[in-house]
């Protein structure tokens, strides 16, 4: 019986992270990292505590939707207390990501910016066609709902990293997130990745493939959180039997 600890868990993916793992066989709640009130009721058996020490030390695996801020801590607190870590928040700064890559060589760290299975197979399509398609323009749509912090996703930014490595570009470097005015025609290498908000949308990523007479777009579409929980937690049960090092959703799905 693995037991989990959750940061993140009066977010906004709280509520579903907590009951998805209270209903999984092989699992056990056993802590929740809380800074503001907590919104659902747990069993009186599970911690809950603002201590990112204390909650690492009550488990054995952490899954942390929750703030980059807040997963600075929780990669800091576990560089002294060592527990495999699921971390699917977005918008980190350099020393963040590095925070986490340090973190893999004294622990395993799962990290994904979209923790669904279509997502997974959707960047090596997005590899493949990008390779096999080469004369032909990449654009990139993303939309969530109006709460989102960050844009682009990190979703979205994943898959133009999987674009760009299929012609051998650093996105960094051919990335437009925005067009306006009399910015004359459009390179040939660039990789558009554009952010829509609006209402409750779950999450919808656009890869399109545009060539003179034709195009090819690949689409998914998230229609539940749930979809985003239950990928997190089956990660948190593989990773759990894994040894330190840092590993990507694709290699919890083996593909």
């Amino acid at each position: 019986m693995a037991k989990v600890g959750i940061v993140g868990s009066t977010g906004r993916m709280g509520e579903h992270l907590i009951q998805n793992v209270l209903e999984t066989e092989g699992l056990e709640l056993a802590g929740l990292h809380v800074y503001d009130e907590l919104s659902v009721s747990v069993p009186p058996e599970v911690l809950i505590t603002n201590s990112m020490e204390v909650l690492l030390k009550a488990c054995d695996v952490v899954i942390d939707f929750s703030a980059p801020v807040a997963t600075q801590a929780l990669c800091e607190a576990a560089l002294k207390n060592p527990t495999a870590l699921v971390i699917a928040t977005t918008g980190f700064t350099e020393h963040q990501q590095n925070l986490m890559t340090e973190a893999s060589l004294e622990m395993p760290v799962l990290y994904s910016s979209n923790m669904s299975a279509g997502i997974a197979l959707l960047k090596q399509l997005v590899e493949q066609v990008s390779a096999t398609l080469e004369d032909f323009d990449i654009e990139i749509v993303e939309q969530h709902h109006k709460h989102k912090v960050d844009a682009p996703s990190g979703t979205a930014l994943t898959l133009g990293e999987f674009a760009a490595k299929g012609r051998g570009l650093d996105l960094d470097a051919v990335r437009v997130s925005g067009r306006d005015g009399q910015i004359g025609a459009r390179t040939k290498d660039e990789i558009a990745v554009m952010a829509l908000r609006g209402g409750d949308i779950v999450g919808r990523h656009t890869v399109g493939f545009y060539n003179d007479g034709e195009y090819l777009e690949l689409n998914h579409t998230a229609t539940s959180r749930e979809t985003f929980s239950k990928g997190a937690i089956r990660a948190a049960k593989w990773l759990v039997l894994q040894e330190s090092g840092f590993y990507s959703i694709n290699d919890c799905l083996g593909i």
